[in-house]
């Protein structure tokens, strides 16, 4: 063999043994280096504050007293203002004018229950929130007490709607009262008719000087501007005979009233007995005004 066929066969056998590796030779499996996974905490909410419940709702109205000093003698009343009217001092109220009886005074009404009657009512949900106003006609019997109803429309009204936070329209001013005081919210409801959206005669004691003005002034009213009306009398009540005829007018001039006889007379435990029903009438005739 030439020296130039030695290089070839040992260059041929060099290539072979590069070319045969092993076949189980491993291969290096990669490292895979995953991210770390990071989650983002939930921020924490603040809680809303709760508005705290004021506590007056749960207690009582209350009633003061007052005076107007500008008429002659001065003019006293009870006020009955509901729960909660210091504190919600944007709010305005129905008002409701309650007379007391002859003999007797201002608190009469708050006596028989009326104020707590509109308690009751107010914190049960069952009834808005109103002020009721007791005027005094101690002077009924004295020259002063001619003059009760003309200083009950032209100062007593014209006060509370200027010092008191009132909803000062008809549909949301009431008027009633019981016996002398009944009297007077006939007199005063039918003259001024554009003033009072309800009308409560409780056994009342129609002045026998108005009885010839009666069916004038009930024909003067406006069909369309008559005020609700609550007439009720004890079936022994001395007033009985001048309430029913005052009942059948307004039926015979189909004026819309309810008309109640109940068991009783003319007195102080009759009334009581029923002045929750009278408070709760008032109240629901202001649940259909806006």
């Amino acid at each position: 063999m030439t020296r130039l066929g030695l290089i070839v066969l040992l260059f041929s056998l060099l290539s072979g043994l590069s070319a045969c590796s092993p076949s189980n030779r491993v291969t290096p499996t990669p490292t895979v280096i995953l991210p770390t996974s990071t989650s983002t905490p939930t921020p924490t909410s603040t809680p809303v504050p709760t508005a705290t419940p004021l506590t007056c709702l749960t207690q009582p109205g209350r009633v003061d007293s007052g005076q107007l000093n500008r008429t002659t003698p001065p003019q006293q009343f009870l006020i009955y203002l509901p729960p909660c009217y210091d504190q919600k001092t944007d709010e305005r109220y129905p008002v409701l004018y309650l007379l007391h009886g002859q003999t007797y005074t201002d608190d009469q009404w708050v006596r028989l229950g009326a104020a707590v009657a509109a308690d009751n009512l107010i914190l049960s949900g069952a009834a808005q929130p109103f002020i009721i106003v007791f005027p005094d006609d101690r002077y009924w019997n004295l020259q002063a007490g001619s003059g009760f109803g003309y200083r009950l429309m032209n100062d007593i009204i014209p006060y509370i709607d200027e010092n008191y936070r009132t909803l000062a329209e008809r549909d949301h001013r009431a008027l009633g009262g019981l016996s002398r005081g009944g009297g007077w919210a006939v007199e005063l409801g039918l003259q001024h008719y554009n003033m009072f959206g309800a009308l409560g005669l409780n056994s009342p004691a129609i002045f026998s000087d108005d009885a010839p003005y009666l069916d004038r002034w009930i024909r003067a009213i406006p069909s369309d501007q008559w005020p609700r009306i609550w007439i009720d009398a004890g079936d022994q009540d001395k007033e009985l005979g001048s309430v029913q005829q005052f009942e059948s007018l307004l039926s015979y001039y189909d004026i819309p009233h309810e008309w109640r006889m109940y068991t009783g007379d003319h007195s102080e435990i009759y009334w009581h007995a029923h002045v929750t029903e009278y408070i709760q009438w008032y109240t629901d005739g202001w649940k259909a005004q806006p």
